[in-house]
């Protein structure tokens, strides 16, 4: 068997407040190119990997969570884009692309192959099944279509809507016929989402002494569907904002994951006043509607209807600091890190 050098990035330790970069590091390990015979294990080459926000909780140590906690010592994990190299797995095949839930190192071991996802559209970069057309677009379809339940002429508003997720459902929107609203938080990321991504409007949320005034001058009618990244303030002040019988998808919370003391929502009233639904869900629970979801994105790729923006960072090294940017807002688009190009 060829034995070769596997680059890794691994978890130092259990983080508490803002992650840095020195909390992972990269190491090197050796491994076998070929499976174990009479193994289903499926050995992978990775290509591009994605930067989650949701990868911030698993940093923690978990109990009860919907994710489980990355090991210390341990290389970290989150979805990728791989080429397989060796399969004894009936499914999967060399040199197939797949798509799902690998190691963030140059070769991995996938034993639960129900976690990853042929490739069968290469007519579209394949960085695009770490977002686009991966688990970021599937969570857009499902939060915005499944959901909020969208009628066209209704008004959505959408944070942290430059990101991998919220860039797309502004673009849903709008090809229903919504009036589209985004905060972002800086001046480059609001000019992307009115000139690349066509929302009706956009504003940095950091400028806004007053984020209830800031709401009801975008929305004097108020806000139909709200789909929440972000939590905290910006979510106090959306709920004063909905209209009747408005819809609310959670989606994520970035601003609270890295506080020791979560922000508390004052306005929660409004749920019953204004029959308000809001909703949290998870994108796992709703992969069997992918192909579904393919059917309806790919097309609109093809003929320039939705546009998506990426933040490559080259290198599995440049991993860490591409992570921590995340929740610094540092990237712009969907943050993918490239590990291999072939």
């Amino acid at each position: 068997m060829a034995e070769v050098n596997n680059k890794q990035i691994i978890l130092k330790h259990y983080v508490s407040g803002f992650p840095k970069e020195s909390d992972m590091i990269a190491t090197t390990a050796t491994i076998n190119l070929k499976v174990p015979e009479g193994s289903n294990a499926i050995l992978l080459k990775n290509l591009y990997l994605s930067c989650d926000p949701y990868m911030r909780n698993r940093m923690n140590k978990l109990e009860g969570s919907y994710v489980q906690s990355f090991k210390p010592g341990s290389p970290i994990t989150g979805h990728g884009v791989a080429r397989v190299l060796d399969s004894g797995h009936p499914n999967f095949k060399k040199d197939d692309l797949v798509w799902g839930i690998t190691g963030w190192e140059e070769y991995s071991v996938i034993t639960a192959p129900e976690t990853l996802f042929k490739i069968h559209h290469t007519d579209v970069p394949l960085s695009y099944y770490t977002g686009i057309l991966g688990m970021p677009g599937m969570t857009a379809y499902v939060g915005f279509y499944e959901i909020c339940s969208p009628k066209k002429g209704e008004f959505v508003f959408i944070s942290a809507a430059s990101g991998a997720v919220g860039q797309l459902v502004g673009q849903f929107a709008k090809l229903l016929g919504c009036y589209v609203v985004g905060s972002a938080g800086t001046k480059e990321k609001v000019d992307l989402l009115k000139n690349k991504f066509g929302f009706d409007e956009a504003f940095n949320y950091k400028e806004e002494q007053d984020l209830d005034a800031a709401l009801k001058r975008y929305f004097p009618d108020g806000i139909d569907i709200y789909f929440e990244n972000v939590g905290g303030k910006m979510l106090d002040a959306v709920l004063l904002n909905m209209r009747l019988h408005g819809r609310i998808a959670v989606c994520g919370m970035i601003s609270q994951y890295n506080l020791d003391q979560p922000e508390g929502v004052h306005n929660l009233f409004c749920l019953i006043a204004k029959r308000i639904r809001m909703e949290g869900f998870l994108v796992f629970d709703h992969y069997h509607l992918y192909p579904k979801f393919l059917d309806m994105v790919l097309p609109y790729i093809k003929e320039g209807k939705i546009v998506y923006v990426e933040d490559i960072s080259e290198g599995l090294e440049s991993g860490p600091a591409a992570l921590i940017g995340l929740f610094y807002g540092r990237n712009v688009g969907k943050q993918v890190v490239a590990v291999a190009r072939e």
